[in-house]
This record gives C-alpha cells, sequence and structure tokens, in this order.
C-alpha cells in the first residue's frame, strides 16, 4: 500500500514539473509527436500502395493466366516483344488443355477515336465474346459483340464509360458512329467502371471484333499469320490455376518447337499478387524504418532535454535527498517524467499521423490505411524509447551527492 501512494505522490510530482515548464515540455515532445506521426502516415501509405496495387490485380479477373510474347529476357532488357503468339495458339490452348474454362485472344493498339469535332487517344482492342466473362468485365449500357459481329468482321464497337463521356458528355453513345482510322464503328454497348491497372485506364477503352481488328485496323503478320498481344485464360477454379499454367506452358513449347529458352511467358494473377506483395512490403517496411529514425531522435531530444533538467535542478534534488528521498525515488521521478513526455508525445503523433492518413485517402486515389495493431506498436514503441532515454538523466539524477548539490545554494 505505502508502495502505491509512493508510485502516486511520484507522479503527482512529476507532472506539476513538467506543468511549471509547459514549454520545455512541449518542446522535448515535439520529436515523439513528429517521429510518431512520421510512422504512422508513412506506414499508412505504403499500406495503401499495396491496397491500390492489389485491387487493381483483382480487377484482371478470377482465376485468370496471361500469356504474353517474350521471355523475361526481352522484357528486360526492352527489346520489341516477338509477333510469334498467333490465333492458332489460342485456339490450340481452347481445345487441348482440359484445365481451363475459356480463351479470350486480343490485339491490342492505340489509334485516334472521333465523333463529330472530339476525338482523343484510347486503347483499341480487338476481341473475341468470351473477354467478358473472362475478365469479369460488365455491361452498362447496350450490349456486347456478339457471335455474328464476329463471324461477319461488323464494325461495331463497346466503349469505356470515361471514354463514353469524353466523346458524347450530353448524349447517349449507344447507337453513335465513331471513326477509327478511316473506318466508322457503331457504338453498340457502354461498358461499367472498371478502373485502372497500372497506369492504364481501362474505362478509356475501345472494343471491337477480333475479326474485325484484324481486317480493318492490323492486318496480318506475313510470317506469324494473326499475330496477338496476350491471351486471357481462364481456368476452371483457382485450384487449377497451376496446373493450367504448367499445361499451357507445355502445350505452346511443343507447338513453337522450342529446344531452350521459351519464346512467351504465363503470367498468373497469384504471381503477379505475389510480386507486388514483395515490392510494396519492402516499400511499407523502409518507409516504417524512415519513420523510426524520427522517432529515435525524438527520444535522443528527451534526453538531452532531461540531462539540462538535471543540472538545473540541482538544488530541488540535494534538498529531496536531504530530507529523506532515496535515490530510488530521484531515480523514478525522472522516469516517470520521461515516459510521460513520451506517451503523451505519442498519442498526439498518433491523432496526427491517422489524420495525415485519413487526408491521404479522401483527397488522393490511394486507399492509405492503418491498423489497430500498427498503432499500438507505434505508441508502445515510442513510450519505451522514452523510458529507454530517460534512463541516463535519470540516474545522473539519483547520484547526486546531497551535500554538493546543497552547496550550490
Amino acid at each position: 500500500m505505502n508502495k502505491n501512494i509512493k508510485i502516486i505522490e511520484t507522479l503527482k510530482i512529476s507532472i506539476k514539473t513538467l506543468r511549471r515548464n509547459r514549454l520545455r515540455s512541449l518542446l522535448t515532445m515535439l520529436g515523439i509527436i513528429i517521429g510518431n506521426s512520421s510512422v504512422i502516415t508513412l506506414v499508412g501509405i505504403g499500406r495503401g500502395a499495396q491496397n491500390l496495387a492489389s485491387n487493381q490485380l483483382n480487377n484482371l479477373g478470377a482465376n485468370v493466366l496471361f500469356v504474353v510474347p517474350g521471355n523475361n529476357d526481352t522484357r528486360r532488357r526492352g527489346v520489341a516483344f516477338p509477333r510469334n503468339l498467333v490465333l492458332e495458339d489460342a485456339i490450340a490452348i481452347k481445345e487441348q488443355v482440359p484445365s481451363i474454362k475459356r480463351v479470350a485472344p486480343q490485339i491490342t493498339s492505340n489509334e485516334v477515336v472521333q465523333f463529330g469535332s472530339r476525338s482523343t487517344t484510347s486503347s483499341i482492342s480487338g476481341v473475341t465474346t468470351d473477354f467478358l466473362t473472362v475478365r469479369s468485365f460488365e455491361i452498362a449500357q447496350g450490349r456486347f459483340i456478339s457471335v455474328k459481329d464476329s463471324n461477319s468482321a461488323r464494325n461495331v464497337a463497346v466503349i469505356g464509360p470515361d471514354l463514353s463521356k469524353k466523346l458524347f458528355p450530353y448524349r447517349k453513345a449507344v447507337g453513335k458512329e465513331i471513326r477509327i482510322k478511316d473506318q466508322l464503328f457503331q457504338v453498340i454497348g457502354v461498358m461499367a467502371p472498371k478502373g485502372a491497372v497500372f497506369g492504364n485506364n481501362q474505362d478509356e477503352n475501345t472494343y471491337i471484333p477480333l475479326s474485325t481488328m484484324v481486317n480493318r485496323i492490323t492486318g496480318r503478320d506475313k510470317t506469324y499469320g494473326v499475330s496477338l498481344s496476350f491471351i486471357s485464360v481462364e481456368a476452371i477454379n483457382s485450384q487449377k490455376t497451376s496446373a493450367a499454367k504448367f499445361q499451357i506452358t507445355n502445350l505452346l513449347r511443343q507447338r513453337h518447337k522450342i529446344l531452350r529458352d521459351d519464346d512467351f511467358a504465363v503470367r498468373s494473377q497469384k504471381d503477379a499478387l505475389q510480386i507486388v506483395s514483395n515490392i510494396t512490403g519492402g516499400l511499407t517496411l523502409m518507409l516504417a524504418a524512415i519513420g523510426s529514425i524520427s522517432l529515435l531522435v525524438g527520444g535522443i531530444g528527451i534526453m538531452n532535454i532531461m540531462l539540462v533538467s538535471v543540472s538545473e535542478r540541482t538544488e530541488e534534488i540535494g534538498l529531496r535527498k536531504a530530507i529523506g528521498a532515496r535515490s530510488s525515488d530521484v531515480l523514478n521521478q525522472f522516469l516517470i517524467e520521461s515516459l510521460i513526455l513520451s506517451i503523451i508525445g505519442g498519442m498526439i503523433g498518433t491523432g496526427t499521423g491517422i489524420a495525415a492518413v485519413s487526408t491521404v485517402a479522401m483527397l488522393t486515389p490511394l486507399p492509405a490505411t492503418i491498423g489497430a495493431g500498427t498503432i499500438l506498436i507505434t505508441v508502445s514503441l515510442s513510450g519505451t524509447i522514452g523510458l529507454f532515454f530517460g534512463v541516463i538523466p535519470a540516474r545522473r539524477a539519483a547520484k547526486l551527492d546531497p551535500i554538493v548539490a546543497l552547496r550550490s545554494l
């Protein structure tokens, strides 16, 4: 009981001392406030980047594999991708790979799209009817490309919602005609919003039948025939994704007569998510480390100020010891003062950091967020740092000789 009373009395004395030097206390806490705020803000931004990348990859479609021309070496060196991924490859995958459900070959080209006096550059994609299901797109107005459209190579187009707003700000797009290159296309549908993937706004894209793309826009390659930009493949389910990747790889190696390095790559959504998670996870750790440096500097600031405080309060310490205070009482008082400064500074910094994370989430596309665990760890860390850096000043105060201290009175 006496011990509890002594702790309460020490706490009251510490609070009274800190209130008597409010400006100094505030300046001492400033380092901890900035440190805590920096850690929470930077970790929140790092997690926001991770969430943004994950959300964009999830928009690619469920259980989807992407077969692309060129291998890792050509991509790292920036070499132009070969045109040897052809329509026959997509047909073979559809017919011979048992673990897949649908295949959506695609040809992509950037072209100017016009309606009247309005024009803009859009990514034109030649696709088949399975594209909508494989890539988990939805139609907001009108309809999507049909089998008849593809078989007859009709000049029809489905456009993204953002492109629709650019070309048709005051009217409905369905039924109107747009010009791509020197060809007129009738708009038969408008996509539902899908969002961006790695900087590519899918809501500004235009989709036309693959046969029309070949006949009217890109033409055929003299060597390979109908060259594709990539092939989207939907596995039967998430458990079949790895099997589908293995089977597609073996099939294309046989078709392309590959003996050494592949001239294509098969990428799964899981692979992309793993790469992105590794990158953004490393980024978050780096940002947390940068913020922790600020927290460490704040702890050093507490130590410096407390050392100055010990020098200025030599008489007070000597007087307390002379009337019966033990070295442990003085030690506890200075430790409690350091702990109070660091905890209050940590709480203020935490509130500032949470506000900053919320502001970033509201004003930018980055879904910045911070978890309760991170907040708890940060506040605990700030308290620990305050306690750690308060030990040296506290021990110095506790070791003062009361006789020497009272001589300065």
